[in-house]
């Protein structure tokens, strides 16, 4: 007998075949013949065979199955009812991740803090299941678990390419690898928190949904017909997408139950409440360095200083938890090698941190040298010079006379996909691999699209970068990148078209894998200049991006981008709701000056930039036009490129945002009094990629520029504008005919 099973259903097979004992029940050999013979597609020991037997009748049960009655199940799978021996899975990681990265105000930091998280979340935790990938430090870390080393394969992860790792275990092993994983990263970072939870479950939970201990008394269909209107039954089981109760309750009884009860155990134990009954460590005090008001303190956090960083030109005081994110962003941008760090921290301490791969290696080894066609758009002919890494913000800024974009992007509704779609741990699986995938290449091809590599020419002496005016630098930050999570700073005058084809990428790359595509709504666009794509993925992304000076303290920035980013994910909520619309959404904000909006950016647009007169009669004027969808995004960047090549005068570009605020009529008025002064030619492209693409009027064959209406539920109107922010964006537009293709070579 041969077998050829899903990764996922060796691990489930290897569980069953350990048995509930820390102490595996066969021998150790036995169970690694086993695997063997599975992966090769071979014949199993004859030990083993009837827990490989009962996996692949759980395997073959198929996909449209589910009975009437809970008692069918022991009619039509009578093995699958009497197998008793249960299974571990364990969830959790890396919580309040942005208070560890951003816990510094300085991007060496950041950078530090960010690459550890990723070098824990995408290397060491899954090496706990590896022994081929185990690290003389992992090897060493695992002595404190030593019964997990031999327990643990490949084939048990579910999830691991995030700050979430889902992943089976044998059921006695539950507690261990939860401790383990949370152990681990306390002792790499000192501060930051996790936290990680396990339960163990029957085979058939794996299938069916959490069960009971006596599976005779599972509430099935018949209560649930019964007692649907209940109120706590109605919240545990409805849903939008279904009608039938047949289906509302079997789209909750599967897979996806067991990982909302380890969700719910998992917010419990992150809010500090212990497990009734739990030998486990108590995750109620989290990490923390005290301090104390008569010793010294380090320059960022506030932690007890413990070396001065004298090599560095401010010779900052550091904490060690602060000093071990400095060296790991020395080695993440490799201005040091791993036997050579800098004396003030190896006089000090003894922790050393292992070689770091960087985002900028990745992406020059795991795509450009994959992708030749994205190689030569990138280095355009420079492939033969050294290009390094960015050091520091300003030598990013360098490529845009100063200015910065922060990118903040996230994917929209993941979670009633996944509650929607999602019914097995297969499918878990592929679909959190798939986004990682879809995630990072939509982000590589916009850099290998948008940018090139820079020649530093304007770094001022004093600046803490290594690098010289003259040298080549990568002109990117990806200082967050991990599940459907981005965070990335480019040169100011890139961001919006990398923001744009980052969202479309997304979708398109989704689309090749084979997930559902909608039909585009053209009514929730009001760019009209083009015709919009006609389908959209049923996944996308919501992007926040921020274009700021180099030297904004990056708190400051963080602010921003993360309402930017909330305010494109409730346009894109707004837009499903109101039209269907499951694209991707993005806003923005030109940020000049630190002084130019206290804090709240919603509370900024209605007092500032929104004129509501008190007649009803009299419209309301909104002097913005975000947030905006992918369609317009790519709308208002050719807009602005085609009126930079017009030759509008910039001061008369600014007198007619300032007579935005005296009326309708009035800007309507010196709109066209400065616009019929421009050459005839000049006129043509202000007609053909402003007013037609964006003013037309809603009820007659006439336009509005610079004015788009907005017809309201309640009747009225409401007049919005794009050219404050055409203004805004003048001093970062480059004239270039490069739009984003969706022709573009795709990846292999």
């Amino acid at each position: 007998m041969t077998h050829s099973l899903h990764p996922l259903t060796i691990g489930i097979a290897w569980c069953l075949a350990w048995g509930e004992r820390r102490e595996h029940q066969f021998h150790l050999s036995i169970l690694q013949q086993m695997r063997e013979a599975l992966l090769q597609g071979k014949n199993v020991p004859e030990e083993v065979r009837s827990h490989v037997e009962a996996v692949e009748q759980l395997q073959g049960i198929p996909k449209d199955y589910f009975p009437d009655k809970i008692t069918d199940l022991k009619d039509n799978y009578p093995n699958l009812w009497e197998q008793t021996t249960r299974i571990g899975l364990v969830y959790g990681g890396a919580t309040k991740i942005k208070g560890y990265v951003f816990e510094s105000a300085k991007l060496p930091e950041i950078r530090g803090a960010s690459a550890l998280l990723d070098r824990i979340n995408l290397i060491d935790i899954p090496a706990f299941f590896d022994e081929g990938k185990r690290t003389d430090s992992i090897k060493d870390f695992l002595k404190y678990f030593p019964d997990l080393e031999s327990a643990l394969i490949p084939e048990l992860i579910v999830r691991s390419s995030g700050a979430v790792t889902i992943a089976f275990c044998p059921a006695a092993l539950v507690d261990d690898l939860a401790d383990a994983m949370e152990k681990r990263y306390t002792k790499e970072t000192l501060t930051a928190n996790s936290c990680v939870v396990g339960d163990t479950f029957r085979l058939l939970e794996i299938r069916f949904g959490l069960l009971q201990n006596k599976i005779d008394d599972t509430p099935w269909l018949e209560w649930y017909r019964q007692n649907q209107d209940n109120p706590l039954v109605k919240a545990y089981f409805d849903r939008t997408d279904v009608n039938t109760p047949e289906e509302k309750f079997q789209k909750r009884k599967n897979f996806n139950e067991i990982i909302g009860k380890l969700t719910v155990q998992f917010n419990q134990r992150r809010n500090g409440n212990d497990k009734p009954g739990s030998n486990r460590p108590s995750r109620r005090y989290p990490p923390m360095f005290e301090t104390h008001p008569y010793l010294l303190r380090d320059d960022n956090t506030g932690a007890l200083a413990a070396v001065q960083a004298n090599t560095i030109p401010s010779q900052p005081w550091l904490s060690e938890p602060l000093a071990r994110k400095r060296v790991v962003g020395l080695l993440a941008k490799r201005a040091v090698e791993p036997d050579k760090l800098p004396k003030w921290y190896t006089e000090h301490f003894t922790w050393k941190p292992e070689s770091i791969e960087d985002w900028v290696t990745k992406f020059n080894d795991e795509f450009l040298e994959i992708n030749h066609h994205y190689k030569e758009k990138y280095y355009r002919n420079k492939s033969s010079i050294t290009v390094e890494a960015a050091q520091t913000l300003t030598e990013i800024g360098d490529a845009s006379d100063g200015f910065v974009g922060y990118i903040y992007a996230d994917g929209n509704n993941m979670g009633g996909y996944i509650q929607k779609s999602i019914q097995s741990s297969e499918q878990y699986r592929k679909f959190s691999a798939d986004i990682f995938e879809a995630t990072k290449n939509s982000v590589y091809i916009a850099l290998a699209k948008h940018l090139e590599p820079h020649q530093l020419k304007n770094l001022d002496p004093d600046d803490e970068s290594t690098h010289k005016n003259g040298e080549w630098i990568h002109p990117f930050e990806i200082l967050l990148l991990g599940g459907d999570d981005v965070l990335i700073v480019v040169p100011a005058n890139k961001a919006l078209k990398i923001a744009q084809t980052i969202g479309d990428e997304f979708e398109s790359i989704l689309l090749e894998m084979g997930y559902q595509s909608l039909p585009s709504q053209q009514e929730a666009h009001r760019y009209k200049g083009k015709v919009p794509p006609q389908s959209h993925c049923e996944l996308s992304t919501s992007i926040g991006v921020l274009i700021t000076a180099y030297n904004t303290p990056i708190y400051y920035a963080k602010r921003f981008y993360d309402q930017l980013l909330k305010s494109a994910k409730k346009k894109a909520k707004d837009l499903k709701k109101y039209y269907n619309y499951h694209g991707g959404t993005v806003d923005f904000l030109t940020l000049k000056s630190v002084t130019m909006i206290s804090s709240d950016i919603a509370k900024f647009r209605q007092e500032g930039l929104t004129m509501q007169e008190q007649e009803k009669s009299k419209p309301t004027l909104k002097l913005y036009g975000a947030p905006y969808t992918l369609h317009e995004l790519g709308g208002l960047i050719e807009t602005g490129e085609k009126i930079k090549q017009s030759e509008f005068p910039r001061s008369q570009l600014y007198q007619i945002r300032r007579l935005l605020e005296q009326g309708k009529q009035t800007a309507m008025l010196n709109y066209r009094y400065f616009r019929v002064r421009l050459k005839p030619e000049n006129q043509k492209l202000l007609e053909e990629y402003f007013e037609k693409a964006w003013c037309d009027a809603k009820t007659n064959k006439g336009n509005l520029a610079p004015w788009m209406s907005l017809p309201e539920k309640d009747g009225t109107t409401t007049y919005e504008t794009i050219w404050r922010e055409l203004v805004e964006l003048y001093p970062f537009i480059v004239e270039t005919a490069e739009q984003p293709s969706q022709t573009e070579a795709r990846l292999p």
